[in-house]
């Protein structure tokens, strides 16, 4: 069995899920809910991922953000082929789930990572890494991380191009 709250946090690196793998049941609390809150499918409105932040053209939609206590965001991010984010962190990790096409992720100084539908991708706190589209497809997937004094990101330099093209040219491209 996977377990998910752990994984992560033991390897060290971002470790991706293939769909079809076996999971550990969620336990759900049964709690009365007060004050649901409803977003639409259509209502949100998506923006464009900022040229400091990303390379090509990428959709961010923003999904969600808990009420305090809670500390939880999520969005969807779509990435046109060859489009990327730069290198960044999470203060407190990040859930990166695929829903379409196919990308990239890697972390700093480790391999490049296939990703595609049904994988989730787990990056523990501070782990530097980039995901994005492959040259011929893009990818969207949902983003969630949990906000630390007041940031879920923290950005850095941009995956150049070189680093890109070696990506995206490796003979061998991780499937684990």
């Amino acid at each position: 069995m996977v377990d998910l709250a752990h994984a992560s946090a033991l390897s060290g690196q971002c470790n991706v899920y293939e769909s079809g793998a076996p999971l550990r049941a969620w336990v759900i609390q049964e709690e009365p809910v007060k004050d649901m809150d409803i977003k639409r499918g259509g209502s949100r409105s998506s923006n464009e991922g900022p040229a400091e932040w990303f390379t090509g053209k990428v959709r961010i939609e923003p999904l969600f953000q808990a009420r305090a206590p809670g500390r939880v965001h999520g969005a969807s991010v779509t990435f046109e082929p060859g489009a990327h984010a730069a290198w960044h962190t999470h203060p407190l990790g990040q859930t990166l789930i695929v829903t379409a096409g196919r990308g990239f992720v890697q972390s700093w100084g480790g391999p490049v990572q296939r990703i595609q539908p049904g994988d989730v991708v787990s990056c523990p706190p501070q782990e530097k890494h980039w995901h994005g589209a492959t040259p011929d497809s893009a990818m969207t997937h949902i983003a969630i991380q949990e906000e630390l004094d007041g940031k879920v990101v923290n950005w850095m330099e941009k995956v150049s191009d070189e680093q890109y093209r070696r990506a995206a040219s490796a003979k061998e491209v991780g499937r684990s």
